[in-house]
């Protein structure tokens, strides 16, 4: 099974709401806002209702779309917080028209060994390949991410996405676990919304 890298040029800006600034600003039990009505004296809509903007949970995953008069943007992302601080601790977002292979990008906390990069598991089967991280930014350090049609099957059926990095100050491992509950229908429903 392959982990294809997914070095696209402003994968970034699309990425953990670089792009979408309700999904970055988003904290713990904030409300994503409406986007503005672009729509407005048309009848046409990219989104069901003729929503400009659509926010869906599914288990774990949330799936969120804007949309203007010509263009739609859908993902599927999960984000954990701190109990105490509400900070984010870790975020991953992805897209996919097929519901067969998904590319993203996912975000970790400061702190790690960067050159280490991570590897990934689904639940006890590790994935071949490690992932080199990309950048680090305010969100925190980001680690481009793609899921070839070897891998879908395998999160889609799967319980958890182990992953594996190692701590900058003491080298020892640093394991984050990712729930894959609801994985499966929010993408089949990224995948839908995201298809022309």
């Amino acid at each position: 099974m392959n982990i294809r890298h997914a070095y696209i040029g402003l994968l970034l800006g699309a990425a953990l709401g670089i792009c979408h600034p309700a999904i970055a600003a988003q904290g713990k039990g904030d409300k994503v806002a409406p986007a503005a009505d672009n729509n407005a004296g048309t009848s046409t809509s990219l989104l069901p209702g003729g929503a400009s903007a659509l926010s869906e949970t599914h288990g774990d995953w949330t799936v969120n779309c804007q949309a203007t008069v010509t263009t739609k943007t859908c993902t599927l992302s999960h984000q954990q917080f701190n109990k105490q601080s509400g900070q984010r601790l870790l975020a991953i977002e992805l897209a996919s028209k097929s519901g067969e292979d998904a590319a993203g990008t996912l975000a970790l906390p400061f702190g790690l060994a960067l050159s280490n990069g991570i590897t990934l598991e689904v639940d006890d089967k590790k994935l071949d390949g490690s992932l080199q991280f990309s950048t680090c930014q305010m969100v925190g350090c980001l680690v481009p991410v793609s899921f070839d049609g070897d891998v879908m099957p395998l999160l889609k059926a799967g319980t958890t996405l182990k992953i594996n990095a190692v701590a900058a100050d003491t080298q020892q491992p640093v394991n984050f676990t990712i729930s894959l509950n609801g994985f499966g229908s929010a993408l089949a429903r990224t995948a839908a919304l995201s298809g022309d």
